[in-house]
């Protein structure tokens, strides 16, 4: 049949089932077109079944009162109708003569539809002319609505790299601007397409397919982004192949002498991005994604990666949209807003927007309404429009109902990052699962990586997560995840506390929780147990936040106590003291003694390195009654162990009888480790009080009986070693004080027990100080020992840094 006549044949009969679907002959027309495709589907073809299924869909349709649907079924219908009957289908032919009969007006009126039905038999040919279509080269981009700012790499990149930049092009470049949602891929392709006008003569061309996918669905979207592209470049609807292979080989021939642009907005699939490639040298295809769909590297695609915007990014453009004066006189919360947008455009244009609309706004206000994680969203939405929450949205839905489900959980994971291990307690899945989602999650831009393989939210997507799970998670999931996370932390701190020191005292009893676990640390190659717990210390302390807010208080301060192995040897104050304050009211609502008397011993030590001597003076007291009352021998040793440390300062005679008394409930315990321990301070004591043989004596035995256990403990025995080279110098051997000072720094550092190193260093530099002391090596202990009080959050950090100065200034000649 000519391609006319089958154009013809095809819209009438559209035209005529359309008719009659308004009309009582259509209960009959529909089973008289039903029995048709019955009666033939022996022997229908493939081309038949879509044309059938062209038929059903136009019915459903109908019932749908959606007029656009209507519309676009009708279009499909009247495409596979006129591909059937070009290829001299029977059942097509069959189906227009059914049509005709069934025509109660014998020819319907219409404009698409007033010349009568033909077949192959007739002869008949009409030649209708395509519709007008305006002047010059299609420029469908849209334009932007705001001044565009920011991404100078990246455009300077695209300038440099797309084909149309040689002066002979001679292939096709095809971009993929990749990045999380809300990160300005389609502002950077639509900015940068309308600059390059005279790079591309033959036209600019756009699809959105996130509203192909609304419109025709999944797959459904390729076919009709190729028919779009074709109709802009000319090709009448009349002419358009019903098949997706047909229209890309279409595509290809119309564009092969054009240089065309292309920007892809939304692609989800590679699929998208091969169907529309022109083959016009010169021509450039922009497809903005959350996919990296690193697929299209193997033809010849370069990602372009976007990154949320830097804090002076993100200041930039709000300054731009709300005015430099306004951002200039509330800096810091303009920064607190940068911030809590993520570095998101589209977050930051939403918080300008408001701030420009509600001038009684302050930045101030905003921030703080931003802050709270339950509100961001809401906050920032600017009336009914909420422009944040449509682009997760859009990613979102994008997730299998599985996947939707894993990313929910895992929005309520304590903490900024986590490993697959950890994403697999939460999911409670094992790591293979578990990596399979957090794989597609960074691939969708939802998550990123860092080198260490741990992943992160981008903030507002993190938010998004959590918004997400409170609505469609059981109201008990988000503490089963925080039970599940905590569980899985508490084993692997259990571990490296252990790992560092199996014989430390401890209220906790985890050998039922590590029974059956495998001991990272102990494994061949493993990570070294404080370089873990130091990686991991932000997390950590955000799982014990979170422990409470569930009532997990058991396992909290079971943590909090394992936890403080680091701050032994790392102290970080402020983190050292909030976990052991979480986990010493844990163990009270616990109603846990033991555990309280040992966690508010410990606390005593970060209070007192920060200056707060009543507070720790009242733990203590504390501690001794929680002790007294559990009836452990060895955990009272240790409060009064502690509260001898306190006495040190204010009272060395208390200090020297409570380490005495330590002394003997160890010995009668059974804890060689712990009586050894006090003998150290006792010595430490005795040295304070000014009695130094006998210290001398004490420490002597003290460092013996620690390298005598067991298992030794280097880390004690080279305090005692610094306790040592003091009292040395106190009995007036600084000769051999200096030495035994070196060597105890050295081995601290070493061992990492970086405070004590510090304590020996200015020990060191004291002696240095004094008229006619070696001063050689003076700046380098003071420098090390200055480094090591700032990482702690020492209060001591700046008379340190005044003792450097001083140091350093060349040192003035006595007159003569």
């Amino acid at each position: 049949m000519a391609i006319e006549v089958a154009a013809i044949a095809a819209s009438g009969a559209t035209s005529t089932l359309v008719g009659l679907a308004v009309t009582e002959a259509w209960t009959r027309t529909r089973a008289l077109v039903t029995r048709l495709f019955s009666r033939r589907q022996d022997d229908a073809t493939a081309g038949d079944q879509q044309l059938q299924s062209a038929v059903e869909e136009l019915a459903a349709a109908f019932q749908s009162e959606d007029p656009h649907s209507l519309g676009d079924a009708a279009d499909r219908l009247r495409r596979r109708l006129r591909h059937s009957l070009r290829e001299e289908s029977p059942v097509a032919g069959e189906l227009v003569s059914l049509l005709r009969d069934l025509d109660p007006e014998g020819e319907r009126e219409g404009a698409g539809a007033a010349a009568p039905f033909v077949t192959a038999s007739t002869g008949i040919a009409y030649d209708v002319p395509p519709a007008p279509r305006p002047g010059g080269p299609p420029s469908q981009v849209p334009a932007l609505r705001t001044r565009f700012v920011n991404r100078t790499a990246e455009i300077t990149d695209l300038d440099g790299s797309s084909a149309g930049a040689t002066a002979v092009a001679s292939h096709v470049d095809v971009r993929v601007l990749a990045g999380p949602p809300g990160v300005g891929k389609s502002a950077l392709a639509r900015h940068w397409a309308h600059t390059m006008r005279e790079r591309f003569p033959d036209g600019r061309l756009y699809v959105d397919f996130a509203a192909l996918r609304d419109r025709a669905g999944a797959g459904g979207d390729v076919t009709d982004a190729v028919g779009h592209c074709l109709r802009s470049l000319g090709v009448d609807d009349s002419l358009l192949p019903p098949s997706l292979a047909e229209r890309t080989a279409l595509f290809r021939s119309r564009t092969a002498d054009l240089r065309v642009l292309l920007v892809l907005d939304d692609v989800t699939s590679p699929a998208q991005v091969r169907a529309l490639v022109p083959q016009g040298p010169g021509s450039t295809v922009l497809a903005t994604s959350t996919a990296r769909l690193g697929e299209l590297a193997l033809d010849g695609a370069r990602p372009l990666p976007l990154e949320p915007f830097t804090r002076d990014a993100a200041l930039l453009l709000l300054a731009d949209r709300c005015g430099e004066d306004r951002i200039a006189a509330e800096p810091e919360a303009a920064c607190r807003i940068a911030d809590l947008c993520s570095g998101l455009p589209v977050a930051l244009q939403v918080a300008a927007a408001r701030l420009v609309n509600e001038r009684r706004l302050t930045l101030a206000s905003l921030a703080a309404e931003l802050a709270d994680d339950k509100r961001r969203l809401a906050a920032l939405s600017v009336g009914d429009e909420s422009p944040v929450a449509a682009v997760l949205d859009a990613s979102y839905r994008q997730l299998s109902p599985e996947l939707a489900h894993g990313y929910r959980l895992l929005g309520w994971v304590p903490g900024h990052c986590f490993d697959a291990a950890t994403a697999a307690a939460a999911l409670g899945s094992d790591v293979a699962a578990a990596q399979l989602l957090l794989d597609v999650l960074e691939d969708m831009s939802l998550l990123e990586t860092a080198e260490d393989r741990r992943y992160r939210f981008h903030g507002l997507v993190r938010v998004h997560a959590r918004e997400r799970a409170a609505a469609e998670e059981p109201a008990d999931a988000e503490g089963t995840v925080v039970r599940r996370v905590l569980t899985h932390y508490l084993a692997l701190t259990a571990f490296a506390d252990r790992s560092v020191r199996a014989d430390r005292t401890r209220a906790a009893d985890l050998r039922p929780l590590l029974a059956g676990r495998a001991d990272p640390f102990a494994a061949h190659g493993g990570p070294r147990p404080l370089d873990w717990l130091a990686a991991e210390r932000a997390n950590i302390m955000a799982v014990l936040r979170a422990a409470g807010a569930h009532r997990l208080y058991t396992p909290g301060w079971q943590l909090a106590e394992c936890f403080t192995v680091l701050f032994l040897h790392h102290r970080h104050l402020g983190d050292w003291k909030e976990s052991l304050e979480l986990g010493a009211g844990y163990a009270r609502s616990a109603v846990a003694p033991a555990a309280e008397a040992r966690l508010r011993s410990l606390l005593s030590r970060p209070l007192m390195d920060l200056g707060e001597h009543d507070r720790a003076e009242r733990e203590l007291t504390a501690a001794l009654a929680c002790a007294e009352v559990s009836g452990d021998l060895v955990l009272l040793a240790s409060a009064l162990e502690f509260s001898g440390r306190y006495w040190d300062r204010f009272d060395p005679a208390r200090a020297i009888a409570a380490y005495r008394r330590s002394m003997e409930l160890n010995l009668r315990a059974g804890e060689a480790r712990g009586a050894a321990i006090a003998a150290f301070f006792l010595g430490r004591a005795e040295d304070a009080s000014g009695d130094f043989a006998r210290a001398h004596a004490t420490l002597r035995q003290a460092r013996t009986d620690l390298l005598s256990l067991p298992s030794p403990d280097h880390r004690m025995a080279a305090r005692a070693t610094a306790a040592l080279g003091r009292c040395l110098d106190h009995l007036g051997r600084t000769g051999e004080a200096v030495p035994v000072l070196r060597e105890a720094a050295r081995s601290l550092e070493g061992l990492e027990a970086y405070a004590y190193e510090a304590e020996a260093l200015l020990d060191l530099a004291a002696i240095a100080e004094r008229p006619g002391g070696d001063r050689s090596r003076l700046r380098e202990d003071l420098a090390r020992a200055l480094a090591i009080h700032k990482d702690m959050e020492s209060p001591l950090a700046g008379e340190l840094a005044e003792r450097l100065r001083a140091a350093e200034e060349p040192r003035r000649s006595p007159p003569e």
